[in-house]
């Protein structure tokens, strides 16, 4: 069987995390070392990497994009930890721009249509997810931080809709994020984060409502 341009990304990468030292980085990524395997909770939810592979919970090979996020968190390990912890929009990342358009149309834009005129459905679904609120005071009606990753939290901002304006989302990380990964890596998080809160909706039908 030919390997694909996706398997082929991933044996590279696998080969790069061969070449870490997973103690010396797991108190600076906020992870844990198991063995020979790296666990990383990513949303909530306890990944295994190793030179052998990246396992879901399940035991399973996860999807490309988070195989690549995953690799990236602990490849892109900062030496200290970084202190800008302001929340930022990411259009304001030095790097963003030319990701930005896909980040708006595929996280903050669909999570605003999905649960327009269901903001108790996002509450109870982000609750779900682990999300909580965030030590700030905020006028949203609802405000949400999930831990993406134990260093590169996520904070999602939802109004919603009223007379005037359709429902509308807008997602917030710390400035020091991008110190842990790259704009790309980013928007998957942003992505994923809206594919985590349908996934749970729609297992969960007649119970969020």
């Amino acid at each position: 069987m030919n390997k694909t341009t996706f398997d082929k990304i991933y044996e590279n990468y696998l080969a790069e995390i061969a070449g870490l030292d997973f103690k010396s980085i797991k108190d600076q990524l906020g992870i844990e070392v198991d063995n020979d395997e790296a666990v990383i909770d990513f949303f909530g939810s306890s990944y295994r990497v190793s030179p052998k592979g990246i396992k879901n919970p399940s035991g399973k090979r996860p999807s490309h994009a988070i195989s690549v996020v995953l690799c990236k968190y602990m490849l892109l390990c900062p030496e200290n930890d970084p202190a800008q912890k302001d929340w930022v929009s990411y259009k304001d990342f030095r790097d963003a721009a030319p990701f930005v358009g896909g980040f708006i149309n595929n996280s903050q834009v669909p999570i605003a249509k999905k649960f327009s005129g269901r903001l108790g459905m996002l509450e109870k679904a982000g609750k779900i997810l682990g999300g909580c609120s965030p030590d700030i005071d905020l006028t949203y009606e609802l405000s949400m931080k999930f831990d993406a990753l134990p260093k590169v939290p996520i904070l999602m901002l939802f109004n919603d809709e009223d007379d005037e304006f359709p429902a509308q989302t807008s997602l917030l990380f710390e400035k020091r994020a991008e110190k842990y990964l790259d704009m790309e890596c980013l928007a998957i998080i942003g992505w994923s984060l809206y594919e985590l809160l349908i996934e749970i909706t729609d297992n969960s039908k007649g119970t969020l409502i």
